[in-house]
């Protein structure tokens, strides 16, 4: 719970701020870009919402703070209540950003995507009662997908909850030890007809990208929109192998999606066309450096 005693004095002055616990994750940034920014390397409120949904949005953005660092101090408890049960955020076609984002994963989205044959969880979120019965009422969770060792947060615990099957690839596999499904080497395995596994070792020597229907994109932290620039990003620091991260992100060339779909930084849709050119670029300016 944020602290007011603890408010940054960055946020303007109004009902919600950011405290000083804030590890400027970025998940208030996307959910309600009206309200926050960056300021001085932390999150801050620059602009006081006002109207019904803005404050909504504030809210969504207070509740899937992964470290609490959002507060209010009116209480609207029924939009609060709204808010809290507007997760997980259907994005499109039975795709979901679940919210609750986890400290353990330094506050990465995770996803949530339903099919026929067996419902996907995307990295993790906080293990949460609410997200629990969400789930269930979708109809549960077969797998569960692992981008990389840094974000599986609670994944364990879902995976207990459902029986679900956990992926990972085993240069990542420490960070999941008991996992059910291990990647290996670098080939593209075909996980379904719809669901495609990409190994993209650099960011760490076992990241993955999970493509959905040649459409959607998960990238853990391999690949981000940067809203700012209007770009797409990639690490440059925290970086195993940068050479091979290079080769991983030319690789997803071979691909048509429309949606990127990260862990940390912002999500886009975009033409296969516009994605394919946005990719280019991006590789054409880091080869540069």
């Amino acid at each position: 719970m944020a602290d007011l005693n603890k408010r940054l004095t960055t946020n303007v002055e109004g009902d919600f701020f950011v405290d000083a616990t804030c590890i400027n994750c970025d998940t208030c940034r996307q959910l309600a870009p009206m309200t926050f920014q960056e300021v001085d390397e932390f999150s801050a409120v620059y602009h006081q919402p006002h109207d019904e949904l803005d404050i909504f949005h504030a809210y969504q953005a207070l509740l899937a703070c992964p470290v609490g660092s959002i507060g209010a101090v009116t209480k609207n408890t029924d939009l609060r209540k709204k808010a809290q049960e507007s997760f997980p955020i259907e994005l499109t076609g039975g795709v979901y950003y679940n919210g609750f984002n986890s400290e353990k994963s330094f506050g990465a989205n995770s996803y949530f995507v339903t099919h026929s044959q067996g419902n996907w969880l995307i990295d993790s979120p906080r293990f949460l009662r609410h997200l629990v019965n969400e789930f269930q009422n979708l109809g549960g969770i077969r797998y569960i997908f692992l981008s990389h060792e840094d974000d599986v947060a609670d994944a364990d615990r879902y995976a207990e909850k459902f029986n679900a099957t956990r992926i990972i690839h085993e240069a990542d596999h420490e960070a999941m030890p008991d996992a059910e499904w291990i990647v290996k080497g670098n080939d593209v395995v075909q996980a379904s007809p719809v669901f495609q596994l990409i190994p993209v070792p650099g960011h760490t020597a076992g990241s993955l990208a999970l493509l959905y229907k040649e459409k959607f994109l998960f990238t853990g932290d391999h690949l981000w929109w940067d809203r700012e620039k209007e770009e797409l990003g990639m690490p440059s620091r925290l970086v195993w192998n940068a050479e091979q991260l290079l080769q991983s992100t030319q690789r997803l060339l071979d691909f048509s999606f429309e949606w990127v779909l990260p862990g940390h930084g912002d999500r886009i849709q975009l033409s296969p066309e516009r994605m394919r050119r946005a990719l280019t670029k991006l590789l054409a300016s880091r080869q540069k450096t």
